[in-house]
Parts: C-alpha cells; sequence; structure tokens
C-alpha cells in the first residue's frame, strides 16, 4: 500500500508513555508494509506536535490529519480513547481505525460499561459508584477493589483488604476521576479475549489470553515492570471458551465497537464476569490483543495492515 497514514500518539493522561510505545510499534509496522506514515503526538500538555516533535497546534494537526487518507489513533485513556480523537476525525472527514465516538465514550466509562453488561444478561461485580462528596457514606462490607471510573492501565486501581485503607485508596482514584467504582473483590482467573470486526460485519476472534497472577491484582506495576505473564491460549473446556467467546462478542456488539477491542473479564468458580472493555487497548507487538491475534495466525505488521485496509474499506470519517 501507497497511502498515507498518519499515527496519533502520547495524551494528555496518565497513559502517556503506554501510547507512545503503540504509537511506535504501530509506526514501524505500517512502515514495513509498505505505507507512507505521518506521526503526530499530543504533550502531556495536550499540545500537538509534528513528527519531529515541533509544536504545530491543533490547527496545524487538523492539516496533517486532513492530507491523509486514514488515522490510526494510538491514545489510551482520556481526552483519546473516550471518542474525542473520533470526533475530530469524524469532524475532518477522514477515515480512522478503530471505534467511533459513543463506542469509545461507552467503554472508556466503566460504570456504564457494568450497566450495558447487566441489560444483555452479562455478570458483573456487584458495587457501587462514589464521588469525593458521597464516599463518606460508604459502608466497608469486605474486600473491594477501589478504581477510576474512566482511567487505563490500571493507574489508580487498589485492592483494600481493610477499612483503615478506604481513605488513601479513595484519594488514589479521585486524583484521576471525579468518580469511582467500589467494587466486590473477585476471586477468580483472568482470561482477555480480543475481537476484530470487520467491515462484511464478520467478527474474528482470537485465542483468549489467561493473565498468570503472582499477587492479588494485575496492577499498574505488573503490566510494566516485565514480570506479567501470560498464557495463550488460556486452558479452558469447550464450554468455558464458548461462553466468554459468545460474551466478548455481545459486549462488542452492545457497544458498537469497530477495529479491535478487548474484552477482560474473570472466570470464577460460578462462571464469567465482565471486568471492562477496552476500544483503544495497548498495541506493541508484545501487548496482548496484537500477542493474541499473532497465536491465532495473524503477525503484528499483518494485523496493523488489516485494520487500515479495512478502515479505508469502511471509509468511516468522510
Amino acid at each position: 500500500m501507497s497511502a498515507r497514514v498518519a499515527v496519533v500518539g502520547g495524551g494528555q493522561n496518565s497513559e502517556h508513555e503506554v501510547s507512545l510505545a503503540s504509537a511506535a510499534g504501530v509506526r514501524n509496522a505500517l512502515l514495513a508494509a509498505g505505507y507512507e506514515v505521518v506521526g503526530l503526538t499530543i504533550d502531556r500538555a495536550g499540545t500537538w506536535r509534528d513528527g519531529e516533535l515541533r509544536p504545530i497546534g491543533l490547527a496545524g494537526a487538523v492539516q496533517v490529519i486532513s492530507s491523509c487518507e486514514v488515522v490510526v489513533p494510538m491514545l489510551h485513556g482520556s481526552h483519546g480513547e473516550d471518542g474525542t480523537l473520533a470526533a475530530l476525525c469524524d469532524l475532518a472527514q477522514v477515515p480512522y481505525v478503530g471505534s467511533g465516538v459513543g463506542p469509545g465514550a461507552v467503554a472508556m466509562d466503566k460504570w456504564v460499561t457494568k450497566l450495558v453488561a447487566q441489560a444483555i444478561g452479562i455478570p458483573v461485580a456487584p458495587g457501587c459508584l462514589l464521588t469525593r462528596s458521597t464516599s463518606s457514606a460508604y459502608v466497608f462490607t469486605g474486600p473491594v477493589v477501589v478504581k477510576p471510573v474512566s482511567a487505563g492501565s490500571s493507574h489508580g486501581v487498589s485492592l483494600m483488604m481493610d477499612e483503615a485503607q478506604l481513605p488513601a485508596a479513595l484519594d488514589a482514584a479521585l486524583a484521576l476521576d471525579d468518580r469511582v467504582l467500589v467494587e466486590e473483590q473477585i476471586s477468580g482467573r483472568e482470561i482477555d479475549v480480543a475481537v476484530l470486526g470487520r467491515p462484511d460485519g464478520s467478527r474474528l476472534v482470537a485465542p483468549p489470553l489467561e493473565i498468570v497472577l503472582k499477587k492479588e491484582i494485575f496492577d499498574q506495576s505488573t503490566k510494566y515492570d516485565g514480570s506479567a505473564e501470560f498464557l495463550i491460549p488460556a486452558d479452558l473446556s469447550a464450554q468455558e471458551g464458548k461462553a466468554l467467546e459468545e460474551a466478548a462478542l455481545a459486549m462488542y456488539d452492545a457497544l458498537g465497537c469497530s477495529g479491535v477491542a478487548r474484552v477482560d473479564f474473570f472466570l470464577t468458580a460460578q462462571g464469567l464476569v465482565l471486568n471492562e472493555v477496552n476500544t483503544a487497548p495497548g498495541f506493541t507487538e508484545q501487548s496482548q490483543a496484537p500477542k493474541m491475534f499473532a497465536a491465532g495466525g495473524l503477525p503484528y505488521v499483518e494485523l496493523v495492515d488489516l485494520l487500515v485496509r479495512d478502515a479505508l474499506a469502511t471509509g468511516r470519517g468522510r
């Protein structure tokens, strides 16, 4: 392909470095596939920069985006994954890879995602929504996980074993979001399912991945210190695999996702429990979703190429 492609990375949030890594991986894959690649970066202050990291501002970024045939958003977290960059591409009438405005916004909101899951019959962890003004009314009932409603990469997530830990856990989560989820701790295996939607309406489901936990939760340090261990494919019975795939597809379609989405579950003795949906998961060659598709016979460069071809074929944004 000789198409001109813009890859956007960085972002004004706690996932800035992860996004830079995803963007670099995708740029290299596109170059290997023969595309003309243009890099754009949003720095921590929110300033748009070109491929040489020179400040060009929003107007300059829109000019670059408009000069391209497709955009690959590699922003994770707020001000990017939550539909804001998809909205910019829609307004600029340039096709882009991944989910649109609505799915990005809904999936980024863990509370709303839980409501969608419950509405279509997928179990979720019992929990409640708190703000700074309502947190004092919370009554501790046992081990819980505290997390920001709209943050990723496990930033601000903590396991609270007793009530004395509550203030610190809430402060950590509220530093990243105005709303916080407090959920019962779920004891089970952590299984991820990656789904790729094609323009013809078909769905490609990668072999499931199990996170081999060495401590009680898959936290931020475990994700990025190199100690994470993944098992692909996860060791599942035929019944378990079918249930997870059906639930992942149901969430993908209920949210209206496009491109690749990673749907994360807990697998307990009573069955599956939805954890969250990532419409813009980490996308280096060693990230979970690309490794899952590679295990299913779709290598990283071919996966990135396919996503761009599908975006061009769909033409969404024009």
